[in-house]
């Protein structure tokens, strides 16, 4: 009687091993000068022209998809979520001045599914094009006694570079600065588990449904991809002309820009400044949810907050529109203890 194999177990070498060399090609499409190694070593190797700096420092930062991936296993479509974690993280180091090197990701699963894995890989690939981050590799596990049929898990780290007199850490931020707000494309990645509640619990609908005021269906409003904000603010961040960053995830614009603010300062937001995208609306009646319980889940339709000073701010508005965003100034900084708080406008 022959003995276990590895495949006994549930996990299966030779299929994710073939699914290894069919994305080669997807991989190497993010690859610059920069990248030294071939994916399927142990690790990956990046060479930075550090002659570009002066002093150097290197931003690190990992995320996941969170249960948003709920959303992509019931639509049946993997290539978003990939473009998702790559912009989540580049918002996230951006906020601090840096610019994307390269990123790795991980893929679990509960059993390999080689189309799956593909289109994922595909979707995390097109995030890095879109920015000139290189996918320098990552991890790619079958773990059936973790994850149930049909799932898996998604998450990434990105590395980035800043000079550091460059880095951004809000100590220019003053009382009188005024502050703009970059729309959404939805949801992006944060507020899913509530949203989901909502609109599968609560409402009872499927992905299927219409999603109301939005003209498109449930599970297409859900899988928006999360936007990334580097291409539009990167070069306004060599230039020196920001003065504060903050990317509008979990905890919404509530808790999001305090981390920003230096001791002394806090933010008035008006409410009516900006489009509230019709999802958020939807989701606040369906779930009878209160306005201070919103605005700290959802970004409400604001992506990122970019604070300025006053004198340039209506030139910074006009330049973030030349680069294809909506921006709009939403609210200015005064003296306070560093919170935020929302005012209806009259």
């Amino acid at each position: 009687m022959p003995g276990l194999r590895y495949a006994d177990a549930g996990v299966h070498l030779d299929t994710s091993d073939d699914t290894k060399r069919r994305i080669k090609t997807i991989v190497r499409s993010t690859f610059g000068p920069e990248v030294l190694s071939d994916i399927g070593l142990f690790g990956g190797l990046f060479a930075p022209d550090w002659r570009r700096y002066r002093e150097p420092v290197l931003v690190a930062s990992t995320d996941s998809v969170g249960t948003k991936l709920k959303v992509a296993f019931a639509m049946h479509q993997h290539d978003t979520v990939g473009i998702d974690i790559v912009a989540h993280c580049a918002n996230d180091i951006l906020v601090q001045g840096a610019r994307p090197l390269f990123f790795l990701d991980y893929l679990g699963m509960g059993r390999h599914d080689p189309a799956v894995a593909e289109s994922v890989i595909r979707g995390v690939a097109e995030g890095c094009r879109r920015i000139g981050c290189a996918l320098l590799g990552g991890e790619m596990a079958e773990l059936p006694d973790l994850y149930q049929a049909g799932e898996y898990d998604l998450a990434g780290t990105i590395v980035g570079i800043v000079d550091r007199d460059r880095i951004l850490d809000g100590t220019r931020i003053a009382a009188g600065d005024r502050v703009i707000g970059l729309a959404a494309d939805g949801l992006h990645t944060n507020g899913y588990s509530l949203a989901r509640k909502v609109l599968f619990g609560v409402a009872g609908y499927t992905v299927d449904t219409m999603m109301p005021g939005c003209g498109r269906t449930v599970g297409s409003e859900l899988l928006q991809p999360h936007r990334c904000y580097v291409p539009a603010l990167l070069p306004l961040l060599q230039g020196r002309r920001l003065k504060g960053l903050a990317h509008i995830t979990g905890g919404g614009l509530l808790d999001n820009i305090p981390r920003i603010l230096p001791d002394g300062c806090a933010v008035r937001l008006q409410a009516n400044a900006w489009p509230i995208l019709p999802v958020f609306e939807a989701l606040q009646r369906l779930g009878e949810i209160d306005d201070q319980e919103m605005y700290r889940t959802f970004n409400m339709g604001i992506g990122m907050a970019v604070i300025v000073d006053a004198d340039e701010a209506g030139d910074i508005v006009e330049t973030l529109r030349q680069h294809g965003e909506s921006p709009y100034l939403i609210g200015e900084v005064y003296p306070g203890e560093r919170t935020v708080t929302i005012e209806e406008r009259g």
